[in-house]
């Protein structure tokens, strides 16, 4: 099947003689059938359970796993997907030893790839990051979330989310679009934040979400030091999204223990990501608002950080971890899931059932989509992959390896 075009679902068919991972909670470990199956019909997951008890499907098309492991679908529930060109510079510079101020000189990070992108033609832009989300599709993705936030004006910042939209109806792949207007201040505004974050509500967010290119809205809230937008100016583009009935979610406490998590849980985002620097009393408002942990080890191991999410906080309160990849061109140029695992479970010692779930029943969890994917149940979307694996913990365990066998979307092959 051409990647480019959507696949007809197929009607009934039994992915059987597989060690099927539902990631449902409440039982074993990973919601583990042995020797299990899960029947597909008209792209919904019709029934799952162990082959002994399936029941008679006459007509059906029967693939036989011969023992994979099948999980659901991956959600990658944080992205900078769509940009123009690369930052191999940064890396290089911070293998040199540069700090963030030093890559700001000579116009790296964001604002490098804020001037590259806003140079882009449209189509240009569309097929690099349609070949980022390919990727990502053939690493397992079948949701993601993409954000906006190099462009930081009007034009540009439209035209990545019309991008992410068009990603969406061209690939197999759900896309999430997130306005992150609020990524940094331009250079046409330096020194006046508060006057660009109320361009960004007053004219940037009501016409996107006027095309009808926002789902939800992003921020980076930080120390001032660390060139973050303060709880205030962050509170306000909050309440505009809410003006807009959307929701929210926060870069929070990635450099600095700057309350960022709270300010997260005060309005009541979907995820707060990094956290870093989270305290407990940030980690009690996540769990009270039932705000995600939004976890991402390639920017913490890309950036030489030393300071670690506090993940033994996160599981005594019980804030649900989500992973990601994180995709973008500075911090983190990663489109494997299973790295991501890896790293989150090496770096940041979250358990490889942790680490799983982090990609499927939570990053569904960090968008609002548990009801409909992230898990192998009766109704949900049939967004799965088969792995050539014999255990799920074997995705965490291996180091830069992603043995996909095949990915499914909605009910239809669409890789592998």
């Amino acid at each position: 099947m051409a990647d480019d075009v959507r696949a007809t679902a197929t009607v009934d068919t039994v992915w059987t003689n597989a060690v099927v991972a539902t990631m449902r909670e409440g039982g074993v470990p990973y919601g583990l059938v042995e020797g299990g199956a899960v029947v597909v019909r008209e792209g919904r997951i019709a029934w799952t359970g162990p082959v002994a008890e399936l029941p008679a499907l006459a007509g059906a098309e029967v693939v036989d796993c011969e023992g994979r492991v099948v999980t659901p679908g991956l959600c990658d529930p944080h992205t900078h997907v769509v940009h123009a060109g690369e930052r191999r510079g940064d890396w290089e510079l911070r293998l040199a030893g540069a700090t963030r101020d030093d890559l700001v000189r000579v116009n790296g990070g964001v604002r490098g790839t804020m001037l590259t992108t806003r140079a882009a033609p449209e189509a240009a832009l569309l097929e690099q990051s349609m070949r980022r989300v390919r990727a990502l599709i053939s690493n397992g993705v079948t949701t993601l979330e993409s954000k906006s936030g190099y462009g930081l004006d009007l034009e540009t910042e439209l035209r990545l989310l019309r991008v992410s939209r068009e990603i969406g109806r061209r690939l197999p792949v759900e896309v999430v679009c997130t306005f992150m207007g609020a990524h940094g201040v331009p250079p046409e505004f330096e020194g006046r934040p508060d006057e660009y974050i109320a361009f960004l509500c007053d004219e940037v967010l009501p016409r996107a979400v006027a095309e009808g290119l926002v789902d939800l809205v992003d921020g980076y809230c930080d120390t001032p030091g660390y060139r973050g937008f303060t709880h205030g100016q962050t509170g306000r583009m909050f309440e505009a999204a809410a003006a807009h009935g959307k929701r929210v979610t926060l870069h929070a406490d990635q450099y600095s223990q700057a309350g960022a998590s709270g300010l997260a849980a005060r309005y009541r985002a979907l995820s707060a990501a990094h956290l870093e620097y989270a305290d407990e009393a940030g980690v009690r408002a996540l769990a009270a608002a039932g705000t995600v942990a939004l976890l991402l080890p390639g920017a913490n191991y890309t950036l030489f950080e030393v300071q670690k999410p506090p993940v033994a906080l996160f599981r005594q309160y019980g804030v649900r971890m989500a992973l990601a990849t994180n995709n973008n061109p500075s911090s983190s140029p990663c489109t494997m899931p299973t790295a991501i695992m890896n790293l989150a479970c090496t770096l940041f010692r979250m358990t490889a059932e942790e680490a799983v779930a982090g990609f499927t029943r939570e990053g569904a969890r960090a968008l609002g989509l548990l009801g409909d994917r992230g898990t192998l149940e009766v109704g949900k979307r049939a967004d799965l992959v088969v792995w050539d694996l014999s255990h799920p913990a074997e995705l965490p365990y291996r180091i830069a390896h992603s043995p996909v066998h095949a990915v499914v979307h909605a009910g239809a092959v669409v890789g592998g």
